[in-house]
């Protein structure tokens, strides 16, 4: 389920999105394309475990007239990775872990585990999650951007038929990144930031793509902390980038949105939406959109005392660059 806020009301509406009966669902977003064709991407967790997730889709070409959009059609994504796969995925391992000691210390058993698991095409085609917004091309390209709990690897889902068919890209192969959010520069290239599940230094992933989302370089850290929780970062209609995120190396006690006007070489400017010096409260997953007017729309997940809601923070993008 989810809130529909009625323009210029301070209440809300709830609607039912989707429903897999006997199964719990997950990491749900909606979408809207370029044929103003409304999309949910949600995954069911099959046997409770977040690697046997089922990629599953919504849409509707109906749904600003009633409270519930209606729904015309429903489907599962199925990608199938090929053996290419199995071969990034060992030769990016190969490349990543003499570089990361203390990783190789401990989990070279794991990552041998990981290419052998990458060469079984069942385990390859099942477990792909979504978390954050798909990116629209100039082209008409689609990129749904996923991750697999089992591999620690990400892909981006393409689609060149407005939604029609997807095929997976090839992955994005890290010392354990997840949940991609995806920009593009004014040039092409497409930067894919990451969550840090991996071992320390804890910091944001980034890696590009110059091929339209075909094919990625390894994901390395960046210069921002990251305690292994989720980030999005959007471009502003000026051109301007901003990133949600817990801004620590160890907990989500406090949730920043920082802003960089040359596409992310900087991000000069910070404004917290929620800190707590105590860590008795906890902000994570963080989702944006800019509306029409021009207003950032952050939600988050919000927790304290035991007790867990969603949170909606609205503001104007320079607000960021307020003292």
């Amino acid at each position: 389920e989810g809130p529909r806020l009625k323009r210029g009301k301070a209440g809300r509406l709830v609607l039912r999105g989707a429903d897999t009966p006997g199964f719990r669902a997950g990491n749900p977003f909606f979408f809207i394309h370029r044929l103003e064709r409304l999309w949910l991407f949600y995954v069911p967790v099959l046997a409770n475990r977040w690697e046997r997730a089922l990629l599953k889709y919504r849409r509707s070409d109906n749904y600003q007239k009633k409270i519930e959009p209606v729904w015309t059609w429903q489907d599962v994504i199925t990608l199938a990775p090929g053996d290419r796969f199995a071969d990034d995925v060992k030769k990016g391992l190969d490349e990543l872990v003499p570089e990361e000691p203390m990783w190789a210390e401990y989990a070279l058993p794991y990552t041998r585990l990981l290419k052998k698991a990458a060469e079984d095409p069942v385990k390859r085609q099942i477990g792909w999650m979504t978390r954050t917004h798909p990116l629209t091309l100039p082209s008409g390209r689609i990129l749904l951007p996923l991750y697999s709990d089992g591999f620690n690897t990400c892909l981006i889902a393409i689609s060149d038929d407005d939604g029609s068919t997807w095929r997976p890209s090839r992955p994005i192969v890290g010392l354990a990144p997840e949940q991609p959010s995806l920009v593009r520069k004014k040039e092409g290239t497409l930067i894919a930031y990451l969550r840090d599940a991996g071992d320390a230094p804890y910091r944001v992933l980034i890696s590009s793509s110059t091929d339209e989302g075909q094919s990625w370089t390894l994901a390395r850290d960046t210069e921002l902390p990251n305690p292994g929780s989720s980030v999005e970062a959007v471009v502003l209609e000026d051109g301007r980038w901003i990133m949600a995120l817990n801004d620590t190396e160890d907990g989500r006690h406090q949730m920043a949105v920082i802003m960089s006007d040359d596409e992310g070489r900087t991000w000069p400017w910070k404004r917290y939406v929620g800190k707590s010096p105590q860590r008795d409260r906890s902000y994570s997953y963080p989702s944006i959109i800019q509306s029409k007017d021009g207003t950032i729309h952050l939600t988050y997940s919000y927790k304290e005392n035991r007790k867990a809601s969603i949170k909606h923070a609205r503001f104007d993008p320079d607000w960021i660059k307020e003292k």
